[in-house]
């Protein structure tokens, strides 16, 4: 087992949501940290376009042997050209497997894909996992307002069943600023908004049906299911027959527990996890940190100091992602 500089043990880890930015995506991520100090936008942008020894010294740190890298949102999310959104989502995930290329035994991929076009992200989604060895995609919410349960994203959803892809959705701002939180900037984005966006994300595929089209298809979702596993029961209730009679082939508690994974990013505190565990199960949720906008050493530490047996701190750090993502 590793250990820290403190001579701390260290569990070994996969870490799933760790962000770079590609040639050609910064215009898309800027507006999403306009807001910070420049020190920490500069910061950030400085991280998030190093694929050497700032994240490999921060990995080492926290006892982190493989990182799944992924492009800070929006990118061609937000892009309203879809021949552009194709181009840049290629170009993107070539320069990405370059970079991995140079360390693939400490890097590997999710592949950024053009979501204006269900065909074109299906094909770029087959070409990064069979051509460039990606091990899934990661989605950086709505598409210009479009959500992943749309009718037309039906072809995406079968070509990722097919490929037994993992699709992790990712935070991004709502099509218009919540107006509850008008007046209150420090509820925006990472505190609370980007939270109640995703959540309902991910809950417009599990009541729209689409797993119930595509039961095989994988979901995950970053801080620990932006809160999605505290609110199982209340689900169910409102489904059923006494109120809004959803019409699914099961309850929405269990679509949550079969179809979506979770990860720990941005939730270093041992009450969530705790409730997560046991709504979801050990098997359903992996390490990440969210790096560069959140301290990798800081998860690390959290996670390896859990108040949770060895068999479960393992599971989360290292044996789900192996399993999951197929990861050697």
């Amino acid at each position: 087992m590793a250990r820290n500089n403190s001579g701390d043990a260290m569990a070994r880890k996969i870490a799933v949501e760790e962000h770079c930015l590609t040639p050609g995506l910064e215009d898309y991520w800027a507006p999403t940290v306009v807001d910070l100090p420049a020190k920490r936008r500069e910061e950030f942008y400085r991280r998030l376009t190093d694929f050497g020894e700032m994240r490999l010294s921060a990995m080492d740190k926290a006892g982190v042997e493989r990182s799944v890298i992924s492009i800070a949102g929006p990118g061609v999310q937000a892009e309203r050209d879809s021949k552009q959104a194709c181009a840049k989502a290629r170009a993107s995930n070539d320069f990405l497997a370059r970079e991995i290329s140079k360390r693939p035994d400490r890097y590997c991929g999710f592949a950024h894909l053009p979501m204006q076009d269900a065909k074109a992200a299906a094909d770029e989604l087959e070409r990064a996992m069979s051509e460039l060895k990606f091990h899934g995609a990661m989605i950086n919410g709505h598409s210009n307002g479009q959500y992943l349960d749309h009718p037309s994203l039906a072809p995406f959803w079968e070509r990722a069943e097919a490929l037994g892809a993992l699709i992790y959705l990712h935070p991004a701002d709502p099509v218009t600023p919540a107006p509850v939180l008008d007046g209150h900037k420090g509820l925006r984005r990472a505190t609370w908004e980007w939270t109640f966006e995703t959540g309902s994300h991910a809950l417009r595929l599990v009541f729209g049906g689409v797993f119930d089209r595509f039961p095989r298809a994988k979901l995950a979702l970053g801080h620990l299911g932006e809160t999605l596993p505290f609110l199982l029961w209340r689900f169910d209730s409102r489904a059923g027959p006494d109120f809004y009679a959803v019409k699914l082939a099961k309850l929405p508690s269990q679509y949550v527990k079969e179809n979506i994974v979770v990860a720990t990013s941005g939730m270093c505190s041992a009450d969530p996890l705790a409730c997560t565990l046991s709504a979801l199960g050990q098997d359903r949720v992996m390490f990440a940190a969210d790096y560069p906008f959140e301290s990798l050493a800081e998860a690390a530490h959290f996670i390896d100091a859990a108040p949770i047996g060895e068999d479960v701190r393992n599971d989360i750090c290292f044996n789900n992602a192996a399993r999951i993502m197929k990861l050697q």
